[in-house]
């Protein structure tokens, strides 16, 4: 960072940072929270995604999906590096200028904007299919985003205080549930490896990097409010490690358990795998369990694309507080999620190339920043 850079980010700091988020998080916090971004709305339906194009090798894709994460974790960490006091929306304007740094902040709104619609409509495709369907669709679309603007509303410090309690309750019953399968693994349904073949296996992969992995960029807004920053590298590889992990978990027995063809047929086959649960006759019908821990981790995933879309705006329309524009934004938050995904047909069609739309600014943009910011340092 040059000399006149750090002064412009100073300046920047010390008008926005303070004014739109006052809160600070600790490293293990946004540990949790990435976590369970991470878990998402992945948890129910990768392992979907992930069987139909790979077959039995789901897992093996699974397994490579973890490993692009990984190092799209390192470049999302690369490119906060050099500005450790200034968040994305403020150092695009350090290193682009006013005019091309507004543009690129327009385009991350726009992009964790319309992820939020997205993730919100996942949560009423979600009842609407399985437990409500007699329910019209945008009241529970309202319901649940007025529950995630007032987590918003109460700042960046209790939403991931609130995502530390529910951490350790959540790993806990996702593990009794896979426990609970075990009795009814056929090991047979995994075999043989690699009759898929490896462009099959990596190409199945895709939808897996796009979501979440290709969602990272939203943490460029929350890194700055991070105690220890030296430990912010760590905690994301941590968080990202545990919950893929977790995820290759379920995708495995997903296919041990429901068979290759029940696993791509299944829209939400982790749902359906809680209804295989039956230990002595007693254990059973623990569809809700899931549904819980389903609500809670797209809850979380919903408030860190939803705040840091908010954020993004406040500082580009230069506002003092961000909270003013997560009413407004939430309400038309709900009409824009019924537009984009018209039906549940249209969403498994737009699992197929999202890909390529996420990794614009999950990839391409972070590519292009970091490369402008070390042009930059480089000749100063």
């Amino acid at each position: 960072m040059s000399v006149r850079d750090h002064t412009i980010g100073k300046k920047i700091a010390g008008r926005g940072i303070n004014m739109l988020e006052n809160g600070v998080i600790s490293a293990r916090q946004f540990q949790v929270l990435v976590f369970l971004f991470t878990i998402g709305s992945s948890v129910l339906y990768i392992p979907a995604s992930l069987a139909a194009e790979a077959k039995q090798d789901a897992w093996i894709s699974s397994v490579f999906g973890v490993g692009i994460g990984l190092l799209i974790v390192k470049l999302i960490t690369s490119v906060a590096k050099p500005y450790p006091d200034l968040n994305f929306a403020q150092y695009t304007e350090v290193i682009f200028g006013k005019w091309l740094g507004t543009l690129i902040n327009l385009g991350f709104f726009f992009n964790f904007y319309l992820i939020s619609a997205f993730v919100l409509r996942d949560v009423g495709d979600f009842l609407l299919t399985l437990i409500l369907p007699e329910t019209p669709l945008p009241s529970i679309l309202i319901m649940f985003i007025i529950v995630v603007i007032i987590g918003i509303r109460l700042g960046l410090e209790t939403l991931a205080r609130a995502a530390e309690i529910f951490y350790p309750w959540l790993i806990l019953l996702l593990l009794l549930l896979l426990i609970a399968l075990t009795p009814q693994f056929q090991l047979s349904n995994i075999q043989p490896f690699f009759e898929s073949g490896i462009k099959a296996t990596v190409r199945a992969s895709f939808p897996f990097i796009a979501v979440p992995f290709f969602q990272f960029s939203a943490f460029l807004m929350i890194i700055p409010y991070v105690q220890k920053r030296k430990e912010v590298e760590k905690n994301f590889f941590l968080g990202t490690c545990k919950a893929g992990i977790l995820l290759i978990l379920i995708t495995v027995i997903s296919i041990v358990v429901l068979g290759v063809d029940m696993t791509a047929r299944h829209f939400y086959p982790t749902y359906a795998l809680s209804k295989k649960i039956n230990i002595g006759d007693f254990l059973q019908r623990l569809e809700p369990v899931m549904a819980g821990i389903w609500f809670v981790s797209i809850f979380f995933k919903l408030a860190v694309c939803f705040y840091a879309s908010a954020l993004s705006l406040a500082h580009t329309l230069k506002l003092k507080n961000y909270r003013v524009l997560t009413f407004p934004l939430g309400m038309i938050l709900v009409v824009l999620s019924i537009i984009v995904y018209p039906n549940i047909v249209y969403t498994s069609e737009f699992i197929k190339w999202m890909f390529f739309y996420f990794g614009t600014m999950g990839f391409v943009i972070p590519i292009f920043v970091l490369g402008v910011s070390k042009f930059r340092r480089q000749n100063h």
